[in-house]
């Protein structure tokens, strides 16, 4: 349990690895003890995005930028309707933010919110311990929350891992909602929650889309009971191996031939679907600054992503599946991961980054115009 407390630069805090590596700070947010597991996110700006994106559930956030804080907080750029990482490791914390839009500071929402973090140690040395060792099970404990390094050690490897989580329905809507269309109404979608962004929906109203926002659980019936002229599955976290059921949504989708798109966790269910296997990357791509190429196109994009598990597919072929033929769409250009998937046979596709892209870049947001055309030539 955590306890929130004001003016913790002075309070102690320690980091702990499951492989036993400790590193000594100072409490920054909520004074306390969490767990998660530890992951670096390579973005410059943008963290009231990425500590309120639902994919970072049960993760701790190691920010590689060396001062956060300094635009604070406001009351419009949130993802969601709270806070969703673990914890916060931050090196050098702004003292006063300055930006004409902040309501309060990032270490007073972090209390507020009861988010466990610590600030002061050597986040670039943490990074390469990452890199090297792979993202793994971590705590933050400070304040009376610190005991003895081998007592914290062991209850940092009595959590559970990621591999195996099933997390998406924890994050997700218990009801049903609807984003209206920005302007007239050209197409209904219906949007399967599995740790939506709130940005994805009004990116796609922008385009006159009215989006209907549904539970992960979302049966075949609720989907269609919207009259979708498209369907789309959004990013979410845990490990995809465990996600059967979206699974199944989508195989029933699929088979309905529906113009189809899914992003992240989106991506991972349609590779699922099309009968590839998923892995754990060992550290992830975690930032707002992953280059990408788009193979249809040979453009490269500068994308936004949050993901610890890939789609297992080949990159040097096209695969038959039993909706027609697939291939790999977009691939990272740092390391071959599988970035994108597309049917060749049917109107269905998806990409394993942030189209909507907030706080940016805006390099991908064509992925919204092209599932647009999608739903456009099957209407014609």
């Amino acid at each position: 349990m955590t306890t929130s407390t004001r003016g913790t630069t002075r309070v102690p805090a320690v980091l702990v690895l499951e492989d036993g590596r400790i590193f000594r700070g100072r409490a920054y947010g909520a004074v306390g003890e969490t767990f998660g597991e530890a992951v670096f996110s390579t973005g410059m700006t943008g963290y009231q995005e990425t500590l309120t994106d639902p994919s970072y559930d049960r993760q701790i956030v190691v920010a590689t930028a060396p001062q956060i804080g300094n635009t604070g907080w406001n009351d419009e750029d949130d993802e969601s309707d709270r806070i969703w990482v673990s914890g916060y490791v931050v090196r050098d914390p702004a003292r006063v933010p300055s930006n004409w839009r902040a309501k309060r500071s990032l270490d007073d929402e972090l209390t507020a919110q009861s988010v466990v973090g610590i600030s002061g140690i050597d986040t670039r040395a943490l990074t390469r311990h990452l890199r090297e060792g792979g993202s793994m099970r971590a705590g933050i404990f400070s304040g009376e929350a610190i005991g003895a390094e081998s007592d914290l050690v062991a209850r940092v490897q009595a959590q559970p891992h990621m591999k195996g989580a099933s997390l998406y329905e924890e994050v997700a809507t218990k009801e049903a909602y609807v984003v209206p269309a920005v302007g007239e109404k050209r197409f209904t979608v219906a949007a399967v929650d599995l740790g939506i962004k709130g940005m994805t929906p009004h990116r796609m109203a922008e385009r006159g889309i009215e989006v209907h926002v549904l539970p992960a659980t979302a049966t075949a019936e609720e989907v269609y009971a919207v009259g979708p002229d498209g369907v789309f599955f959004s990013n979410g976290p845990g490990d995809p191996s465990t996600a059967d059921g979206p699974v199944a949504l989508m195989t029933e989708v699929l088979e309905r031939r529906t113009p189809l798109f899914g992003i992240c966790f989106g991506n991972q269910i349609l590779g699922r679907a099309l009968g590839f296997g998923t892995y754990k990357l060992k550290y992830g791509h975690r930032g707002i600054n992953q280059p990408v190429q788009d193979r249809t196109t040979g453009k490269v994009e500068v994308t936004a992503h949050n993901h610890g598990f890939a789609v297992d597919a080949p990159l040097d072929r096209v695969t038959e599946t039993r909706f027609g033929r697939a291939e790999v769409s977009h691939v990272c250009l740092n390391d071959d991961v599988v970035e994108g998937l597309r049917l060749l046979d049917q109107p269905a596709f998806s990409v394993q980054y942030h189209p909507e892209a907030a706080a940016g870049p805006h390099d991908a947001a064509y992925l919204f115009d092209r599932f647009v055309s999608l739903m456009e030539g099957q209407r014609a």
